[in-house]
């Protein structure tokens, strides 16, 4: 039985490595995701059934599972798939913390039991004790855990509206944060050194609370422009957190699992920082967006309107049109009628790209995911460093509810809170449409001086009916 569940966790282990080889392109990112749910899957129904478990318990698990994941991943909106990756990332670091808590009672219960029976002389049997790595890694991933799941439920928050998407700062908050971490470490310490000990269990608990707290606060001070790479280092830490869960319990397909995760998430984190041309550390401790924008990329031009019949007559004579996509496109579910758009385009002679900012939207690949979905094809899916060198020979930009990824002052404004990030630059297109709901400023709180730029045109209202408008233009004549 042992060799096999071995040789289940290697071949586990194996179709993790190929899974998320295959997520690194569009392409094949959906075999890709389906082959490390079948390692998952195998992994974990190896383990129960090595636990002794009845088989029927087992499945029936499976089942209950399945059918919840099933439900929510279907009744999601597109517009809330960065909160649904929020709380996945959220109740994998409560599992980790669950694990470690529940390794440490299951020690601490026996210890206890074994000293009874050695004093009452009712059992002979080798005392059982927590070392000092099995203590260590239990902290660690109650630590990362608990950081995970609170700063993942604050952010969903955030992403969803209900505590809002600006950053909330209050005087001596990094000092207030710095001593919640520093009570973790020192409870740590105190625990690894003496985990069954009379202070063990208090210890314990103190590092759980404190770890519950420091992902509010950690999180809180991060304004919605951040969420992205936020939604990434979280994603990241439960990863590492489940590493951790895996040594604590001696699983090796959870080590693997975990470091695959960690690794790969805060990968994707420091692309997408250097993508917005700042620091982890700025991004954490910044407070971007704590407040509405004084300085910086304000605007003193004025917007100019265009209506879907005017912006027609453009389109209907452009040859080549990039459309740059943002979180408005997902609000408005405009990606169908957006591709309907494209293929007409198409038709009409002009050559139809989508260009890609990586922190579009509210989570890593968002933009990717909506236009998949609709079924653009992947190779009209291009990236800012691609679209940027020939961006002055395009007819039409197309800006769908994107703001910061757009906005000229990150190249021009040195007091904007932006200045030095790369964008694509639409405001160099020879005409831009700007799509928006409204004349105020992105979920950042910045304006962008794009949409005052001498060559750029407001249509207002909702995106999914201006494109759909567009099309029925072209239909009609």
């Amino acid at each position: 039985m042992e060799n096999l569940v071995n040789l289940s966790y290697i071949v586990a282990s194996i179709l993790f490595v190929f899974g998320i080889k295959m997520l690194g392109n569009a392409a094949t990112a959906r075999k890709g995701n389906l082959l490390s749910s079948v390692g998952m899957g195998l992994a974990i129904l190896v383990t129960l059934l090595e636990s002794g478990l009845d088989l029927k318990l087992v499945i029936a698990a499976l089942l209950v599972g399945s059918v919840i994941g099933f439900v929510a991943a279907k009744r999601v909106q597109m517009t809330g798939m960065p909160e649904l990756v929020a709380l996945f990332n959220g109740f994998g670091g409560l599992a980790s913390l669950l694990v470690g808590w529940a390794e440490y009672q299951r020690i601490s219960h026996a210890t206890t039991e074994t000293v009874l029976g050695k004093i009452a002389n009712a059992v002979d049997t080798a005392f059982v004790d927590m070392d000092a790595f099995t203590a260590t890694v239990t902290v660690l991933a109650i630590l990362i855990g608990g950081i995970t799941f609170t700063g993942s439920m604050y952010a969903w928050g955030k992403l969803s509206g209900k505590l809002g998407g600006r950053a909330l700062t209050f005087p001596a908050q990094k000092a207030f944060n710095a001593l919640l971490a520093l009570g973790i470490i020192v409870t740590g310490i105190v625990f690894a050194f003496d985990p069954t000990g009379s202070l063990g269990y208090p210890m314990l608990i103190t590092v759980i609370v404190l770890s519950l707290l420091l992902g509010i606060f950690a999180v809180m001070p991060i304004g919605g422009g951040d969420m992205p790479v936020v939604i990434s280092l979280l994603n990241s830490c439960s990863g590492l957190a489940a590493c951790a869960a895996g040594f604590v319990i001696q699983n090796n397909v959870l080590i693997v699992a975990g470091c695959l995760v960690g690794a790969s998430g805060l990968i994707l984190t420091v692309i997408m920082c250097k993508a917005m041309n700042r620091t982890l550390v700025n991004v954490l401790f910044s407070g971007f967006g704590a407040s509405a924008q004084s300085t910086g990329g304000t605007s003193t031009g004025e917007m100019k309107p265009v209506s879907v019949e005017d912006a027609y007559y453009i389109l209907e004579a452009a040859k080549n049109v990039i459309v740059i996509p943002g979180y408005g496109m997902a609000v408005a579910q405009a990606q169908h009628a957006v591709k309907e758009l494209g293929e007409i385009l198409e038709e009409n002679g002009c050559e139809i790209r989508y260009a890609i900012h990586p922190v579009a939207g509210r989570m890593p690949g968002h933009m990717n995911v909506l236009l998949a979905e609709a079924d653009v094809p992947y190779e009209q899916l291009c990236e800012m460093d691609d679209v940027n060198p020939t961006i002055e020979m395009v007819d039409v930009a197309i800006v769908i509810g994107a703001n910061d990824v757009v906005n000229p002052a990150a190249a021009d404004d040195p007091s904007s809170p932006i200045y030095g990030m790369p964008i694509i630059n639409a405001h160099k297109a020879k005409t831009t449409f700007c799509l928006k709901r409204g004349k105020g400023a992105g979920f950042s709180g910045l304006e962008n001086a794009l949409f005052t730029a001498p060559n750029t045109r407001m249509i207002y209202g909702d995106a999914k009916a201006t494109v759909t408008g567009l099309v029925a233009q072209f239909k009609d004549s």
